[in-house]
């Protein structure tokens, strides 16, 4: 899944979630900086997050000859639903998780590594062998 098409994604999931209060792209929130994300606001509706998307294609593959077709397959664990305490890391990745995609092979928040960074963010492998590298800023 390419980033523009995750960024749909995520505001489709976001915005019927009950815990969240607003979910927009980075481009409507005025963002010019970032070329593909999105803002959310969740938790008691003061706690806003933006989240810059990166892509990356399957081994292999050609930006200018992939196509992004949905590939399928079981679905990364549900786990939990996302809580309005959450921090903003584990609430993104509840809620990606809990949308039960065929497309999602796997979802690693980026504070549960081994010697994980100080930076917030989450990767997302795709079923067809994509990224999405999801960095809070």
């Amino acid at each position: 899944m390419r980033p523009a098409r995750f960024a749909d994604f995520v505001v489709d999931i976001v915005k019927n979630d009950p815990t969240a209060s607003r979910v927009q792209t980075l481009a409507e929130a005025g963002d010019t900086t970032h070329p593909c994300g999105v803002v959310i606001t969740a938790g008691s509706g003061s706690l806003e997050t933006r989240w810059q998307f990166v892509g990356q294609l399957p081994e292999g593959a050609k930006h200018d000859t992939f196509t992004d077709e949905p590939v399928t397959g079981t679905p990364a664990p549900a786990g939990e639903a996302p809580g309005a305490g959450d921090d903003p890391e584990a609430w993104f990745a509840a809620a990606l998780a809990r949308a039960e995609s065929p497309e999602i092979a796997a979802i690693e928040r980026w504070s549960t590594r081994p010697n994980p960074s100080s930076q917030k963010g989450v990767t997302v492998t795709f079923h067809n062998g994509a990224r999405v590298f999801a960095r809070a800023f």
